[in-house]
């Protein structure tokens, strides 16, 4: 898979460190292409935002042969805590990062369906390989679910948003958490969710 933004034709690229980096919420990471740099540099207008500032916190990080000025105080503690989690990614290879996540997901599918249950996004192609959504099986409130696995066995997952709530829950596999072990755990919490949890039969 391509990640280069001229391989992808994608000019600004973020994520969070929460995500499948495995790091503690708090710093993001963003890249810019060569024509989004040069929109940033060019701009008339002043951006809306201080803390959205590219430009300043391009020369805050030295990307610039200005001198510095200062814009915000470091969170030292996230960042050393995200490079720690990027080595983690680099000693188990990107590659087989993205299978590792791939074949785990596959694996939580199958079990998922193995227990009656659906996948809410019909189309394989479309499904993202860290967090999976499954329609509420009927009769059940999402939330009963959810409370259950999180009294029960401390497992956390949660409902859909906007449109899909009340309609989904959602499994994230993202990180050291995407594990067959872990998708063993989750499959005998929601099977036992799914014996106590009240249902509507009507």
């Amino acid at each position: 898979m391509a990640t280069g933004s001229s391989a992808t034709g994608i000019d600004i690229l973020y994520s969070g460190s929460q995500k499948v980096l495995n790091a503690p919420p708090g710093t993001a990471l963003i890249s810019f292409s060569d024509k989004a740099k040069n929109k940033i540099y060019s701009r008339k207008t002043k951006p809306y935002s201080f803390y959205l500032d590219m430009k300043w916190l391009a020369n805050f990080w030295g990307c610039d042969d200005k001198p510095r000025m200062y814009h915000h105080t470091t969170p030292v503690i996230s960042l050393f805590s995200l490079r720690e989690s990027l080595a983690l990614i680099a000693e188990e290879g990107l590659e087989n990062s993205w299978r590792r996540h791939r074949d785990v997901t596959a694996y939580l599918h199958g079990r998922l369906q193995g227990l009656g249950l659906q996948l809410f996004v019909k189309d394989p192609t479309l499904r993202l390989p860290t967090v999976t959504t499954i329609a509420v099986p009927a009769g059940y409130d999402w939330r009963d679910i959810v409370k259950y696995l999180m009294d029960h066995f401390s497992i956390e997952i949660t409902g859909g948003l906007g449109p899909s709530l009340g309609k989904v829950l959602r499994i994230g596999l993202l990180g050291c958490n995407a594990t067959r072990e872990n998708v063993d755990r989750v499959i005998e919490a929601l099977q036992e969710a799914l014996q106590r949890c009240p249902r509507n039969k009507l």
